[in-house]
């Protein structure tokens, strides 16, 4: 069975940086699609970045465009989430999720594996 632990959250500034990491075991980490998703209070869990079992094809939403990054790294079996310019908005539980196959995806439903999430929360 997938694992998926997330580290690295924190409080961060506005306009700071911070970096979120997600460890995978259990299976091959390069056969499976990772995602980064959040959730804020009252909100629902929206999509925030996507990257298939090989880079370099991601996705973002677009109101991260030009200011997070998601990467992995194979040899690690990681997937990490680089985010800049953190703004206020940004204050959310951020999850990490793994589905099988190499093409990257962006519905939540069509992710098999999550993880418990990690706090980031941005302040003035």
């Amino acid at each position: 069975q997938v694992q998926l632990v997330e580290s690295g959250g924190g409080l961060v500034q506005a306009g700071g940086s911070l970096r979120v990491s997600c460890a995978f075991s259990g299976r091959t980490f390069s056969s499976y699609a990772m995602g980064w998703f959040r959730q804020a209070p009252g909100k629902e869990r929206e999509f925030v970045a996507g990257i298939g079992g090989s880079a370099p094809f991601t996705a973002y939403r677009d109101t991260v465009k030009g200011r997070f990054t998601i990467s992995r790294d194979n040899d690690k079996s990681t997937v990490y989430l680089q985010m800049s310019n953190l703004k206020l908005e940004d204050t959310a539980v951020y999850y990490c999720a793994a589905g099988y196959g190499s093409r990257l995806i962006v519905r939540s439903d069509q992710y098999e594996y999550w993880g418990q999430g990690t706090q980031v929360t941005v302040d003035s």
